[in-house]
């Protein structure tokens, strides 16, 4: 089998509900309606989106955490969804499907790579598509089948992301620190202060994701 990760922006209601944001969507889907898990401090932009979009009949709160079950599955109500072109090719959609940073990230399987390369021709004729990660799947671990790094991280926003990367590529978390915040934020172009709440960020949701594994 190979397994692939797309993320895909092409102006979704959920994709557009966390563009600019901390807030991440992870959707479970179960035909008659969907399981959300709302991860962000942007959770009212998201609630009111799916409000509109198939409703919402329970809502779960603590934090910014939000659990909630909708009225309508929201394949009802999209012309073109990610699991039209996956089963047109033989594929297999992984849940959850995850939204962030105004995007849609896909996790899928097929059994060969074939497949997935079509499907990726198919998805860019009409949203914007990229390949976060690709690799061909041998083996399976008992207790936790097809359990991938992708699976466990968090889903980090781009300037979370390549705040972070920077840091430990230029040695901020080497014992002693190789760099400072001044420093990194000179290399990406932003404020201190803005480096080290993106630094911040990214480890909150690095070291929530891994907690239940240690």
């Amino acid at each position: 089998m190979y397994e692939a990760v797309f993320r895909i922006v092409g102006g979704g209601a959920y994709e557009v509900a966390t563009d600019g944001t901390d807030t991440s969507i992870e959707v479970w889907c179960n035909d008659h309606c969907d399981l959300l898990h709302v991860s962000g401090s942007g959770g009212d932009r998201v609630l009111d989106e799916v409000e509109q979009t198939v409703g919402i009949r329970e809502r779960l709160s603590q934090g910014n955490e939000q659990v909630l079950i909708t009225a309508d599955c929201l394949t009802a109500h999209m012309e073109n969804n990610v699991e039209t072109y996956l089963a047109s090719h033989g594929c297999l959609l992984v849940p959850p499907l995850k939204y962030v940073d105004g995007a849609k990230h896909v996790r899928a399987l097929a059994l060969d790579a074939d497949s997935l390369s079509a499907v990726y021709h198919d998805l860019t004729e009409e949203c914007t598509v990229s390949v976060e990660s690709k690799r061909e799947i041998r083996s399976v671990t008992p207790d936790a089948p097809l359990l991938t790094v992708d699976a466990v991280l968090p889903e980090l926003s781009s300037r979370q992301r390549e705040a972070f990367l920077t840091a430990h590529e230029r040695g901020y978390y080497e014992l002693p620190r190789e760099t400072t915040t001044e420093e990194i934020a000179a290399v990406i172009g932003v404020k201190r202060r803005t480096v080290e709440d993106h630094l911040r960020r990214a480890e909150k949701k690095i070291a929530d994701s891994l907690v239940e594994y240690l």
